[in-house]
């Protein structure tokens, strides 16, 4: 297998370090140069040691030729680092949201900035292979999609792409303590978080716009509404999304069986989504990049839920934006992320 140039930007971050724990072990892989910025001049595996045996150098600025860059940037500084990569022909893969909406009159809205490179929205691919897979592959920029819309999209796509649901939709969605980076906060302490669960983002969460973008492409006569409500729980890792919907008049009469059917044919020929008999756990998708998906009929009410699990730094990140890499440059797409889930 010939070997690919790779970089990372912000490799000390959740997102980053991940990513430099899978590319490390990739065989299409040469991980080449990481950066970070407080932690420039040291060696990889002093600030993280389970890194060790990479012995690479956290440089202030990427150093050689690349590939292919993935950047684990906050919103905005993404984007700036990465046009001067595209200008010089370079495949990104973003991590951040600064690429994920087509529409730049919503980055000052969501993400409070105006957005330095507009033009290029329209040319980034949203990069969730599960729908867009075809243009991944030809992409110079892909938009890695954020974790909680991961888990929400592949949760409600078969019902939106097929038309079987009121457009009025929830999802309840709740997150392990690694979804906020490693940045220091008051709601991040252990004091604050242990023994507690807390709800955020009830006037709008920014990831609300991207689900709602990217459902409404599936069904572009549905006049979509999503109440998104996320939660933070005392765990390291992991996403559960349980999600409702209202079945439309006359769909679904086959009951169970029937959503069994149109979940199954929807996903069957995908690697890592796959839908699950009984409810799934967090800590079943530990480390892995799957998304686990467990539709349920209730014939009583009319409703359809959904619950879906993933593992918000693998699916929901770094194992996600190698998925997309994979794709990219023609390697397996398993590669480098085959990995079971480690129980418990």
């Amino acid at each position: 297998m010939k070997k690919i140039k790779a970089g990372i930007i912000n490799v000390t971050g959740y997102t980053g370090v991940e990513l430099a724990r899978i590319l490390w072990k990739h065989p299409g892989v040469e991980l080449a140069s990481v950066t970070g910025r407080s932690a420039a001049g040291k060696k990889l595996g002093e600030v993280f040691p389970h890194l060790i045996d990479t012995g690479l150098t956290i440089a202030s600025e990427l150093e050689g030729q690349f590939d292919v860059v993935f950047s684990a940037m906050t919103h905005k500084a993404s984007a700036e680092a990465i046009i001067p990569l595209f200008k010089k022909g370079v495949r990104i893969i973003d991590i951040s949201a600064d690429f994920r909406l087509k529409k730049a009159s919503q980055y000052p809205e969501w993400y409070a900035f105006d957005h330095p490179a507009p033009e290029l929205l329209s040319q980034a691919v949203y990069g969730l292979p599960e729908l867009h897979r075809n243009d991944i592959a030809t992409a110079q920029i892909v938009a890695n999609p954020g974790c909680y819309p991961t888990s929400a999209i592949l949760a409600l796509a078969p019902l939106i792409k097929n038309g079987l649901v009121e457009p009025d939709l929830i999802v309840d969605s709740k997150s392990g303590v690694s979804g906020a980076g490693r940045t220091l906060s008051l709601q991040s302490h252990f004091a604050e978080q242990s023994d507690n669960v807390r709800a955020y983002g009830l006037d709008g969460h920014r990831h609300l716009p991207e689900i709602l973008q990217e459902l409404a492409g599936l069904d572009q006569s549905a006049d979509l509404t999503v109440t998104f409500i996320p939660h933070v729980l005392p765990m390291t890792r992991g996403i559960l999304s349980t999600c409702y919907a209202r079945v439309k008049t006359g769909r679904l009469g086959g009951g169970q069986e029937e959503l069994n059917r149109v979940y199954s044919l929807f996903y069957e020929n995908e690697p890592f989504t796959r839908v699950v008999q009984q409810p799934p756990e967090t800590k079943q998708t530990w480390g892995s990049n799957y998304c686990f998906v467990y539709p349920v009929m209730n014939q009583k009410t009319g409703k359809v839920i959904i619950v879906s699990c993933i593992d918000n730094l693998m699916k929901g990140a770094a194992g996600q934006a190698v998925q997309n890499m994979n794709i990219m440059f023609g390697f397996p797409e398993i590669t480098g992320i085959d990995s079971l889930p480690v129980y418990p």
